[in-house]
């Protein structure tokens, strides 16, 4: 009889010892699933600028751009968890963004506030670390981010700007943390071909959410019918036009090459207009990882952009 009882403990207590690991480890896969790291395909584009200039092969200059890289994930990660803790409720109206983390109940509302304010500080002090124009650069971009979510997001047309505005900077930070001039040419192809990618965002929210859109998004109860559509074949035009300039007239050698890369850059932008007319654009990240197609126009774009400007 006297045995029982410590058989019962010692049986019980791997258990008990076991269950705090595995509480951890599922909040630690909760918040690696809620800091989006599928999302940081989008901070390539730090690459942009030293890439476009032909210096990226240059090794420290690749080194600062990688480190760049790491700025811009820690700090657009901290965002897209402070975004989450104040959005619980309308991202629980979404089909795909209610099983986020936060929305979920797997990570704490005050939990994601305390990993976003910390994944933040981290990104700015090492930005500190590789430049201070890099520092400012993502503390604009944490600044605009968090007015989009707390008040520009319900202004029609702006809140396209200031989410755009978003691939815009990451741009810019590839130049800010190397030292790289940005042309003219550069930040108009950067700004409205993101203006469209977000025009296709919203177009392809309101066909997938349907009567449903407006609760998650209240903006798009203000873009009437084709507007979004509209707004798209704008940008699309402005960015296709002023990279065709940059292309025959914009650079001073590998002429044929940057004029033969009009033809993936074109191809790529139709495409991805198919693909927002269908309503599959509603995460932009997850089309560029997903349609080959858009990867071979990509590559090849990459390709002959890169022959112009290394080879030429």
């Amino acid at each position: 009889m006297s045995e029982e009882p410590t058989t019962g403990l010692a049986a019980s207590a791997p258990r008990i010892a076991v269950a705090p690991r595995v509480a951890r480890a599922a909040r630690l896969r909760a918040v690696l699933q809620a800091v989006r790291p599928h999302q940081w395909l989008k901070n390539v584009l730090v690459l942009a600028a030293p890439g476009a200039a032909g210096t990226l092969l240059d090794p420290a200059v690749l080194a600062r751009s990688g480190a760049a890289f790491v700025c811009f994930c820690l700090v657009a990660s901290g965002t897209y968890l402070l975004n989450d803790a104040i959005d619980v409720e309308a991202d629980r109206l979404h089909p795909r963004k209610r099983s986020r983390p936060v929305a979920a109940g797997l990570i704490g509302v005050g939990a994601a506030k305390v990993w976003g304010l910390a994944l933040l500080a981290g990104g700015i002090g090492l930005a500190l670390l590789v430049a201070f124009p890099l520092a400012v650069v993502l503390a604009v971009y944490v600044v605009v981010m968090q007015s989009y979510t707390l008040w520009l997001k319900n202004h029609a047309v702006i809140e396209l700007a200031i989410v755009s505005s978003g691939f815009v900077l990451r741009a810019i930070a590839g130049g800010a943390a190397t030292g790289v001039e940005l042309s003219t040419w550069f930040l108009i192809v950067t700004s409205f071909a993101s203006l469209f990618i977000i025009a296709g965002k919203r177009q392809a929210e309101r066909l997938t959410l349907g009567t449903g859109a407006t609760a998650h998004r209240r903006v798009l109860a203000e873009y009437p019918s084709g507007f979004l559509e509209m707004l798209g074949g704008i940008a699309a035009g402005v960015a296709i036009i002023a990279y065709c300039l940059w292309s025959l007239i914009g650079v001073e050698h590998g002429h044929l090459w940057f004029e033969l890369s009009i033809i993936p850059f074109v191809l790529a932008m139709l495409r991805y207009a198919l693909v927002a007319a269908h309503g599959r654009a509603g995460a932009p990240e997850d089309v560029f990882l997903s349609d080959r197609t858009l990867q071979v126009l990509g590559l090849l774009w990459a390709g002959a952009y890169a022959a112009g400007v290394y080879a030429g």
